[in-house]
């Protein structure tokens, strides 16, 4: 019992469980709707897309995550504005972002020759270093994404279902999807100082694409992917502390351990029994 309780009697760790829980359920909000329009590659390109605002609140000495905030704000901007034109397509805008946004951030990166260990923060996190204020912030992540997905789910669903009825039905499809993305802003700029921007995808995608096969309604995947999240987070700092593990990547890699295991699992389970007797058809 020592083994499975001893870690947690440490206030860091106390305060770093608190803080995946949280993160797990904001994540949960937003990465439901990544998984279920296929979003992934947005995603992604928006936690790099991070690096530019992170750096220059470095060098000007402000707040990170300021600089992450207002670095989400001109990527939902710029994806919500060249989603609009006609000729290009969605994924080469949000491409261009993606490799515009991540150069800038090693431009100003390379000015700086004593950034290395906050680039390595930015790129890992770190939630062994979690402080309460940080937990007052995720509380208000929070409630933020609660309130922006019970207002928006009725347009958020129709989005992600078919578009066009979104529209018949005077949800306007473009606002949902730029509140969309600023849900997805929000979840990652929440989470990147806590499991860092190249894990936070573990997060954000992994539990609620665990979750698909066992739930039966958006609702209750996100509902069983917070519980998955907070699961991984348990579990990874609990294997983090005996086996000297990084933290942040452990909680991520059981994250992903948890998504093959669902539909490994499910497609076991839903496999078509073969008949009695039956053989495998052939072609001649």
């Amino acid at each position: 019992m020592e083994w499975l309780t001893g870690p947690f009697e440490a206030a860091f760790v106390q305060r770093a469980l608190w803080g995946g829980i949280l993160v797990s359920a904001i994540c949960a909000l937003a990465g439901t709707w990544v998984v279920l329009r296929g979003m992934a590659f947005l995603g992604d390109a928006m936690s790099h897309g991070l690096l530019p605002g992170v750096a220059l609140a470095a060098l000007l000495g402000g707040n990170l995550l300021l600089g992450a905030l207002l670095s989400a704000a001109v990527i939902t901007a710029g994806v919500t504005v060249l989603g609009r034109t006609p000729r290009l397509s969605q994924d080469t805008a949000i491409g261009l972002l993606f490799v515009g946004m991540l150069s800038l951030g090693v431009v100003l990166v390379s000015r700086s020759q004593s950034f290395a260990v906050d680039l390595t923060g930015f790129l890992f996190g770190d939630v062994l270093a979690v402080r309460a204020t940080d937990l007052m912030l995720l509380g208000g992540a929070l409630v933020l994404a609660l309130t922006v997905s019970v207002l928006g789910h009725r347009a958020f669903t129709a989005l992600a279902f078919d578009a066009r009825k979104a529209h018949t039905l005077g949800l306007r499809p473009r606002l949902a999807h730029a509140v969309l993305l600023g849900l997805l802003a929000l979840a990652i700029v929440a989470s990147f100082h806590i499991v860092g921007t190249l894990l936070v995808l573990g997060l954000l995608i992994a539990p609620p694409a665990a979750a698909l096969p066992w739930a039966r309604s958006v609702r209750g995947v996100m509902a069983l992917a917070a519980l998955l999240g907070v699961t991984a987070t348990f579990s990874g700092l609990l294997l983090s502390w005996h086996l000297g593990t990084a933290a942040g990547a452990t909680v991520s890699a059981l994250a992903v351990c948890q998504f093959f295991l669902s539909h490994l699992v499910s497609g076991l389970l839903h496999r078509p029994a073969r008949t009695p007797g039956a053989r495998p058809a052939t072609t001649d």
